[in-house]
Order: C-alpha cells, then sequence, then structure tokens
C-alpha cells in the first residue's frame, strides 16, 4: 500500500505562484510516474502535469511554460512549481502515484488551489 500527502495549496492572487509537494509513503514499492492532476466541481479530474521515473515531464497545453513539475527519485517525492497562476487555475489539486509494472494507480486526499482575480 502507497500514502500519498499532498501540501502546498492556498490562496493567491492572479499572477502569483504557488509550490505543490507531494511525499509517497510505504515500503517495497516501485514508482513508475508521478503526477497532479485537478479537479473542479462538476468536472472530471484532469491530468495537468505528469513525470516518469526517469524524469520526462509531460504537461497540459494550458499549463505548459508556466507550470514545472520535478521528482525527488530518493525521496518518493514530486513537486508542481505553478507561477502566473489564473482564475481558472482554481481547483483541488490531486497527486497522483502509479506504482509497480501494472502502474496501479493511487491518489492523494487533493489540496484546493484558488486564485483571486
Amino acid at each position: 500500500q502507497v500514502q500519498l500527502v499532498e501540501s502546498g495549496g492556498g490562496l493567491v492572487q492572479a499572477g502569483g505562484s504557488l509550490r505543490l509537494s507531494c511525499a509517497a509513503s510505504g515500503s517495497g514499492f516501485y514508482i513508475k510516474s508521478m503526477g497532479w492532476y485537478r479537479q473542479v466541481p462538476g468536472k472530471q479530474r484532469a491530468l495537468v502535469a505528469d513525470i516518469t521515473s526517469d524524469g520526462w515531464p509531460n504537461y497540459v497545453d494550458s499549463v505548459k511554460g508556466r507550470f514545472t513539475i520535478s521528482r525527488d527519485n530518493a525521496k518518493n517525492k514530486v513537486y508542481l512549481q505553478m507561477n502566473s497562476l489564473k482564475p481558472e487555475d482554481t481547483a483541488v489539486y490531486y497527486c497522483n502515484a502509479k506504482v509497480g509494472a501494472a502502474g496501479v494507480a493511487y491518489w492523494g486526499q487533493g489540496t484546493q488551489v484558488t486564485v483571486s482575480s
């Protein structure tokens, strides 16, 4: 079993920055990829960015050039640096880890990000 704990959400004005962190804990697991998803009321959870164990990032078009995902494999942590935030980035952000060869998905509890205009 893998547990994911997020931190770093909050309220920020448009144009500001926030950094999200996620730590994975458990034992005897291999994390294939880690990433961040976000969800707003009434909509499905959607990918924001993810990163492979080799460090290759992938971003949804709407955050390219503004968000940066990074990963510390030794600490089983993933980060999301969010710059130039916009009101439309407001959502609950969830950490995701795909574990093992089958890529079983685990989720954090979510952290609220609110961007005011």
